[in-house]
């Protein structure tokens, strides 16, 4: 029992700080996208979103002690990773009458998981980006859309 707790507590503080930083900026950079879909009243927002990135980081940095050197097998983990946000992403969809709604979410689900699977791999700039084109579409897009939609049930 004691030899269990010592090696509870025998880690490196600099890694913990590494993969705390990484995680916060995998919560972050999602949280303007969550704030939208929570403030236009979907189903699934400033929870949900930080969420996806948060647990994608900590899957791929696991996935990274577990693997070791072994590139190959870090392909299993980031399928696995992929797979499962699907699945989350799949329950954002739903058919009301005669149209289908939740996709864009279900999209952005996905692309929430990418930015923490971007962070914890060392590619901040890919991450970044992917944030930016989510606000981008989320509250610039979508406005957008919904005027021509508009539009066109006028015609």
């Amino acid at each position: 029992m004691i030899g269990m707790l010592e090696s509870l507590f025998d880690f490196d503080w600099d890694v913990m700080l590494a993969h705390t930083v990484q995680m916060a900026l995998a919560f972050g950079l999602v949280l303007p996208v969550g704030f939208n879909r929570e403030s236009s009243r979907q189903s699934i927002g400033l929870r949900t979103f930080p969420l996806v990135s948060l647990a994608s980081c900590c899957f791929t940095l696991l996935g990274f002690e577990l693997n070791g050197d072994d590139d190959s097998l870090m392909g299993e983990v980031l399928g696995g990773i992929i797979t499962g946000i699907g699945f989350v992403g799949g329950g954002a969809i739903l058919q009301k009458d005669d149209r289908i709604e939740g996709t864009s979410t279900a999209a952005a689900i996905w692309a929430a998981g990418c930015v923490g699977v971007a962070v914890a791999m060392g590619r901040l700039e890919i991450a970044v980006l992917i944030s930016v084109f989510m606000v981008g579409i989320f509250y610039f897009v979508s406005p957008l859309k919904q005027k021509l939609s508009k539009e066109n049930d006028d015609v």
